[in-house]
């Protein structure tokens, strides 16, 4: 669900920053969807994975106590601290933010779907917003980057 209510606060932050306070809507996309849907998503779900492991694991349906949940948490960890950095690191430091979460969070969607076709597993966790997202959230950056030239 924090998907979901991040994708809304960066369009309604992204718009009204565009609208009334007649910034770039490009770099103002961009930015703001680097900082709350990368940065404060990285953490959001950093904070999931590392201190409510068990409640995230039930969630999606994975086994608890997997050692790897630790790791997705710092990956999410890492994600999250590199889109709040976007705000005073620019240009091919944006690209690079891009690539990263668009590998590990495309590569999460493979997962889902795997575990959709294998496991059966139909939880909200596996094929829920967060999958959606796990889709969206890059095909979006890579979209706004492709259209919007990268600022320097």
């Amino acid at each position: 669900m924090y998907v979901v209510v991040l994708f809304v606060a960066w369009l309604v932050i992204s718009l009204v920053q565009i609208f009334f306070f007649k910034t770039d809507a490009g770099t103002t996309l961009l930015l703001n969807s680097l900082v709350i849907n990368v940065g404060l998503g990285g953490l959001y779900a950093f904070i999931g994975h590392a201190f409510f492991a068990d409640r995230v694991a039930e969630y999606i349906r994975w086994p608890k106590g997997s050692p790897f949940q630790f790791e997705v948490a710092v990956t999410n960890l890492g994600l999250g601290v590199l889109g709040i950095l976007c705000v005073w690191l620019r240009g091919n430091f944006w690209i690079a933010t891009i690539i990263a979460y668009s590998v590990f969070l495309l590569g999460a969607a493979f997962g889902h779907i795997r575990q959709m076709v294998k496991a059966k597993n139909l939880s909200a966790g596996n094929v829920g917003p967060v999958f959606v997202a796990d889709i969206l959230n890059p095909l979006i950056l890579i979209v706004l980057a492709i259209i919007f030239s990268m600022p320097a």
